[in-house]
């Protein structure tokens, strides 16, 4: 199965990324339906769980690898690894906060009165949808680098790990 996925086209192992984490999501998803009511803490503690899981998912998933990696562009420290990956971090908070801002949305629970963002007449499923799209962004920018850092043969990407100097002949040949 393995062989399948490294040889395939990188639309198909798109693909098939997609059908999966839409399928982890849609099973995480379904345990709404053994439930007639929720409790407003185990909703609080569902939250909790899922936003640490995406925080840690961001550290050691995006965050670490790209200090690595600007460790391995910079090999005579003219600046700090961290510093790159910290400007890179700022950028998309502000990318999302302006979003954020510019972007009609309303959250989930909230009333229709409540409209994050311009003043606008669009009906409330659509706003979710829109808060959805918000949420969305920066995963699928994030699958996008990594679909991209494996296209280039980057350690680690696409479940290949090691190969340094390979990586490093690349980088100093291109630039």
């Amino acid at each position: 199965m393995l062989a399948f996925l490294t040889e395939a086209s990188p639309i198909l192992q798109a693909l098939i990324a997609t059908f999966f984490t839409w399928s982890l999501t849609a099973l995480g998803a379904a345990l709404v339906f053994g439930m007639k009511n929720i409790n407003r803490k185990v909703l609080d503690d569902m939250l909790g769980f899922a936003a640490g899981v995406m925080l840690s998912a961001s550290f050691w998933s995006l965050l670490v690898p790209a200090i690595d990696l600007a460790a391995l562009q910079q090999p005579e420290n003219q600046i700090p690894t961290w510093f790159p990956v910290a400007v890179g971090f700022f950028l998309g908070g502000l990318f999302i906060v302006l979003i954020d801002k510019t972007l009609p949305h309303l959250h989930l629970h909230l009333p229709i009165s409540s409209v994050e963002g311009p003043k606008t007449s669009l009906h409330r499923s659509i706003l979710l949808v829109f808060a959805i799209t918000l949420h969305n962004i920066p995963e699928g920018m994030a699958i996008g680098v990594a679909f991209g850092a494996a296209a280039l043969g980057i350690p680690g990407a696409g479940g290949r790990s090691g190969d340094f100097p390979s990586y490093r002949h690349r980088i100093t040949k291109s630039s």
